[in-house]
């Protein structure tokens, strides 16, 4: 079994990608009111400052800087997608191991992170978060994507107030 590392720094900016377990889907967004209310309940409970999000059909980049003496991005993650896959009812292939886990197999079992090292990471990682529905094909323009902080983003720029719905 491998044995996964993860850099755990307290109050650290990471960024992530949590896909789901078979690429191509569209539950993401077809069901992104659950998504939503599965990301404030846990950003409640476990506070995370969002610097970037991005919901595509089948995968979230995300990035956060976590509060200070707080490293548990895992569990904010393993809530998020419990209680988005709760809420669905919905289940992909499972595996033996999946079902006697009692896993759905709507999400990969992992997510991958990395953990931004300076500002210049952060600006990387944010603008890449920005970009990607542009990348894949989705819109000509990043603001013409409706799943992404960038409209929060702007509305901050031109002196706006940002909404729970910014978030994702």
């Amino acid at each position: 079994m491998p044995n996964y590392r993860r850099l755990r720094v307290p109050g650290a900016s990471y960024f992530f990608t949590v896909n789901l377990a078979e690429p191509g889907g569209t539950v993401l967004t077809d069901r992104i009111d659950l998504l939503r209310e599965a990301y404030r309940m846990t950003a409640a409970e476990h506070p995370i400052q969002c610097d970037a999000l991005v919901v595509l059909p089948d995968h979230i980049h995300a990035v956060w800087t976590l509060p200070e003496g707080d490293a548990e991005f895992s569990i904010r993650w393993q809530k998020i997608k419990a209680r988005f896959t709760h809420w669905t009812g919905l289940k992909g292939a499972q595996s033996r191991s999946m079902v006697e886990k009692r896993e759905a197999g709507l999400w990969q079992r992992r997510f991958w992170e990395h953990m931004l090292r300076d500002p210049g990471e952060l600006s990387r990682a944010v603008a890449y978060c920005h970009a990607d529905p542009v990348r894949h094909g989705l819109v000509p323009d990043a603001a013409d994507w409706p799943f992404t902080t960038l409209h929060r983003d702007l509305r901050r720029k031109v002196g706006g107030s940002p909404t729970l719905q910014d978030v994702a």
